[in-house]
């Protein structure tokens, strides 16, 4: 089983940077398939990207694709997304999970955390 803990959400002004972590604790950690998702009010929740086992393999969500860039330590057993050039459609709870497969489904993912708000404003 993974328990995963979300930070480093907040408020940042539009074009600013911010980087989340998602820290896991559990042994199967370096065997899953990690994934950042986002929850806006009054929408689904979305894919935003995800990052294989050993960390060479990455997708994103086409509208955050050269903005956001999602790695791995499995040493530390975190997971982080640095996103730049942030924009307030980006605004929504950020949530890490964990599965087996390399996929945008949240369906897939069988470990969830509780999710870091972020803010950009306009």
């Amino acid at each position: 089983q993974v328990q995963l803990v979300e930070s480093g959400g907040g408020l940042v002004q539009a074009g600013g940077s911010l980087r989340l972590s998602c820290a896991a604790s559990g042994r199967t950690f370096s065997a899953s398939v990690m994934g950042w998702f986002r929850q806006a009010p009054g929408k689904e929740r979305e894919f935003v990207a995800a990052i294989t086992l050993s960390g060479s393999i990455t997708r994103y969500l086409d509208s955050v694709k050269g903005r956001f860039t999602i790695s791995r330590d499995n040493a530390k057993n975190t997971v982080y997304l640095q996103m730049n050039s942030l924009k307030p459609e980006d605004t929504a709870v950020y949530y890490c999970a964990a599965g087996k497969y390399n996929t945008p489904y949240t369906g897939a993912y069988e470990y969830w955390g509780q999710g870091t708000q972020v803010t950009v404003s306009s």
